[in-house]
């Protein structure tokens, strides 16, 4: 018996992998020969699961994607000026930069340069990291220029981004080459001046144009009002957000005014990910919903019209149902004919849900048909969010009336205010297509 079990286990667990591995190659295909500018700071180079998070930065190497990777140094700074008995200076967040302070600056990058570059250079047998052959690139890639003095602090060594060298970083990228960049920026006249990693990476990921600024934080981007995680958000619903909460934690408030940046400046897409939980820059690449918080300039998951580029997600999401017998059967033909009366809700290019009304101006009314939501987003208001984007598009056309033929979905149209009614209130149009075999039930519903 035990040993059934386990065998059991096993195939369950087999079934898993290959289930994931199937899903997530859409993705392997996506991310390949793009460009992933990926920020870190310099608590997770002390972390003893650090080495984790190179190991997974190899993996996305060896898939053809290029990266970039800009490491803080923030908490190795204050060490060094801890042991002088030097107190770190502050103000708005930033480091007062002196001479003795530059000097830790210096000594803390090199520092942590090297040790990310020994870990991307393991090849050792029995580790996630055998086989590898990475070449790792850094340089005097960030031109740099002083802050200066702000409300009277002069931030001394402190500056600020002036241009980035996005040739050369990308002439790095076509050698293969993983580019390393530490929070570091030199002046025309070889002065070295102390940067925020954030607005390294902010910076370089819009000279560089990439399709990804990945920001691994210190915790995940929650609500403070309900300590739930914030899944996704437009730059402006970000902005809104740090309005309404000017308390936010440096933590959460500086990665998300630097995707907002991003996102303003070009870049698709900025992901913040709390760096602690294992494997969480795969899951968030290689997963449909990922795991932490999405913003981009346009909405993650969309309401729209149907296009003809629409009809392989359509056809996909209803197969299953018409295999059900819970929606009746449809040719790519008959959908590519009426693709105009069809609606979809898109999540990262995937069709999730669908409904649609045909109309007939004729009788003034219409037929709501085709409604499905995949399973794995359903019970969260989304077929809702149809039936009101059908009832503005049928009060736009002057439609008096909606129809629904159903065989197995009727409680959820009369619970939303539709009536039994019977064959003989069909328009005509109707009446032609009606299938006695599938003996579908009639609902209607009067629009005001």
């Amino acid at each position: 018996m035990r040993l059934y079990l386990k065998t059991v286990i096993v195939m369950e667990q087999q079934a898993t992998f290959v289930n994931w591995f199937r899903a997530s190659s859409p993705y392997i295909h996506a991310h390949r020969n793009k460009t992933f500018v990926i920020s870190f700071g310099g608590e997770a180079v002390l972390d003893d699961d650090f080495a984790n998070h190179v190991h997974d930065f190899a993996l996305l190497s060896s898939l053809g994607i290029r990266l970039v990777l800009v490491h803080g140094i923030r908490p190795q700074i204050d060490q060094r000026l801890n042991r002088l008995n030097n107190v770190p200076r502050f103000h708005n967040n930033l480091r007062i930069t002196d001479d003795l302070a530059l000097q830790c600056v210096k000594e803390a990058a090199g520092l942590v340069r090297v040790e990310i570059e020994s870990l991307l250079s393991m090849g050792v047998a029995n580790t996630p990291m055998a086989g590898s052959r990475l070449k790792v690139a850094s340089g005097n890639f960030v031109t740099a220029k002083p802050i200066g003095v702000i409300d009277g602090v002069d931030f001394c060594h402190t500056g600020e981004v002036r241009r980035i060298d996005s040739t050369a970083i990308h002439q790095q990228l076509d050698q293969n080459n993983i580019v390393l960049m530490s929070p570091i920026g030199y002046s025309p006249s070889g002065e070295i001046f102390n940067l925020s990693a954030e607005q390294v990476a902010t910076a370089v990921s819009i000279a560089l144009k990439a399709e990804k600024l990945i920001l691994l934080t210190e915790q995940n981007c929650c609500h403070p009002e309900t300590d739930k995680q914030i899944q996704q958000m437009t730059t402006s619903e970000a902005e809104s957000f740090l309005l309404q909460h000017p308390d936010l934690s440096d933590a959460i408030s500086l990665p998300l005014k630097a995707a907002i940046q991003s996102c303003q400046a070009g870049i698709e897409r900025v992901h913040l990910i709390k760096r602690s939980h294992n494997g969480a820059l795969l899951l968030e690449l290689f997963t449909r919903d990922g795991i932490g918080t999405l913003i981009s300039s346009t909405p993650f998951e969309e309401l729209r019209p149907a296009t003809l580029d629409d009809i392989g997600g359509l056809l996909e999401l209803i197969k299953p149902l018409e295999q059900q017998g819970k929606l009746s059967k449809r040719s790519r033909e008959k959908i590519e004919m009426e693709i105009a009366d069809y609606i979809v809700i898109e999540r990262d290019g995937l069709i999730i849900g669908c409904i649609a009304l045909h109309p007939d101006p004729l009788s003034q009314s219409g037929a709501i048909a085709c409604l499905a939501v995949h399973p794995d987003y359903q019970r969260s208001a989304r077929a809702n969010r149809m039936l009101e984007y059908v009832y503005r598009k049928a009060r736009q056309s002057d439609l008096k009336k909606l129809f629904v033929l159903s065989t197995q979905t009727m409680h959820w149209f009369i619970e939303r205010g539709f009536l039994p009614s019977d064959i003989d209130s069909l328009p005509s149009h109707l009446k032609a297509l009606y299938n006695p075999q599938r003996n579908s039930k009639i609902l209607c519903q009067h629009i005001d």
